[in-house]
């Protein structure tokens, strides 16, 4: 029976091969079967990925999203304050750390797929030496959370909650800095089963806990966060001790000086990876917080945020996507095969588009009854009823434009990709939803649909890159790069 290292060799290895000439002679019939079987092959490749890390993206989610719902029973203005810390400052500084935590996606699938396994600890060690140094240079935005939104413009009596619960979200910050490149060193090595179980044991742990403190102990939602801040930090202490513990034996060799070699590369493809990604995040965080200065803004921004959680738990099967397509894509380039990266695409787009489908059904089917985890308040329930039909476009949407983030992540297109995402959110998406939303009158369904706009643009702008790029021409680059690191070890 083959071992785990020649398994995992064997899922590093090319999918498709050129076959010149032979392809030329089968008959229609001969390649049918042909692609339906590297279809199948890809799928087993593709889902060995996705469905771990979907089911680690929903854990982790979930941790939030209990908070919130025990928070969102204590009282509407409560529910609004940690919307409101949870997306204007925890949320901003998670996509920038998400962001260039995505790096790793890039040089350890491509570093995987050359076998130059050595060099995968070697990244993991300068990705926590970058995120926890940016992540301390952020922690004032915490801090200083209140007069942040009171410049802004936000109530008192909201930002003075908001700003106290933002302080107790600081511990999560600092694990996701630690967290963030654990996740990606072990799925870029089709490890992804630790980082399912770490998360489902730690949301098991946190229903309790939380359970615990604001029923039990009546600590309110400095409770519920506390309770999350440690399941975050559970998550990250199971990974770290398997990682150090001889779980990644080819790949982790102790802490090295190495790390900080290349140290200002790293830091500019990181930094790259940061811009792209924390423009994603924080764009429909956005949403949120230009709701806050409509009439009304209490109730807008509770049926907002249910609807965004909504929407944010689906969107973690794109995101499993997004990361399988990553190592995928970095895993055939790595290995040299151009072919085998464009294929790895097609199947992960039309996979994530089905269950996308399926989910746009069931919003519509059941949009009355979506709300009820997080509010019992008539107001808010009808609100979100309002909203429901926003909401299963947005999902419909978002089945396809992670995936494509998920090939630039591949192919080391995060520069590019910041530029694209700059011009399609905030020149084309947000200001449309400042104009439905205020001149025209249209309020939170207005804002919303012109950042779905944008969302629309910027899809046609990567499914464009991605169909007109040499994927042969990609797999040479990527050799190459792979040829430079071994001559200089």
């Amino acid at each position: 029976m083959a071992s785990r290292g020649e398994e995992e060799a064997a899922l590093a290895a090319p999918l498709l091969q050129a076959h010149g000439g032979e392809e030329e002679g089968k008959s229609s019939s001969s390649r049918q079967r042909r692609v339906a079987r590297d279809w199948w092959v890809e799928s087993k490749l593709l889902w060995r990925i996705v469905g771990p890390a979907i089911f680690q993206r929903v854990a982790l989610y979930g941790i939030n999203v209990v908070a919130q719902a025990f928070i969102g029973h204590i009282g509407d203005l409560e529910l609004a304050a940690f919307s409101i810390a949870s997306t204007v400052v925890a949320g901003f500084n998670f996509g920038f750390l998400l962001g260039m935590a995505s790096a790793l996606e890039t040089l350890c699938g491509q570093a995987f797929g050359a076998k130059k396994h050595h060099m995968l600890g070697v990244y993991l060690q300068r990705s926590w030496v970058v995120l926890l140094i940016f992540a301390a240079a952020l922690t004032p935005t915490y801090i200083f959370m209140e007069d942040l939104l009171l410049l802004l413009g936000q109530s008192p009596e909201l930002s003075k909650l908001a700003g106290k619960m933002s302080v107790w979200l600081i511990p999560q910050h600092f694990a996701m800095a630690m967290l963030l490149p654990l996740t990606r060193f072990l799925q870029s090595q089709l490890k992804n089963w630790v980082t399912a179980v770490t998360a489902g044991v730690a949301l098991a742990i946190h229903v309790v806990v939380t359970y615990l403190l604001v029923h039990r102990f009546e600590l309110g939602f400095v409770g519920a966060v506390a309770a999350a801040d440690m399941a975050w930090w559970l998550v990250v202490l199971g990974q770290l001790f398997y990682v150090v513990g001889g779980g990644c034996p080819l790949s982790w060799k102790g802490f090295s000086m190495e790390a900080f070699a290349d140290f200002w590369d790293f830091i500019k493809l990181s930094t790259a990876s940061g811009v792209m990604l924390c423009l994603e995040n924080w764009y429909y965080r956005v949403l949120v917080l230009l709701t806050g200065y409509l009439q009304n803004a209490e109730i807008a921004v509770d049926a907002l945020s249910i609807c965004l959680t909504i929407n944010g738990w689906e969107m973690m099967i794109p995101l499993g996507f997004l990361a399988a397509t990553g190592v995928r894509v970095a895993n055939e380039l790595g290995a040299g095969s151009g072919k085998g990266a464009r294929f790895s695409i097609v199947v992960s787009i039309t996979t994530s588009v089905l269950i996308g489908l399926v989910f746009w059904c069931l919003i519509l089917a059941y949009n009355d009854q979506i709300a009820l985890l997080f509010s019992s308040g008539k107001a808010v329930l009808a609100a979100v009823h309002n909203l429901s039909m926003l909401l299963a476009f947005t999902i419909l949407l978002n089945s396809v434009q992670p995936v494509l983030s998920g090939v630039a992540i591949g192919s080391g297109w995060q520069a590019l990709v910041a530029y694209v995402n700059i011009g399609s959110y905030y020149l084309v998406g947000v200001p449309i939803g400042i104009i439905l939303g205020w001149p025209l009158g249209f309020g939170v369904r207005g804002i919303w649909s012109g950042l779905i706009g944008g969302t629309a643009v910027q899809t046609l702008v990567l499914a464009y890159l991605t169909m007109r790029c040499d994927w042969d021409e990609e797999a040479k680059v990527t050799s190459a790069r792979m040829k430079k690191w071994a001559s200089t070890k």
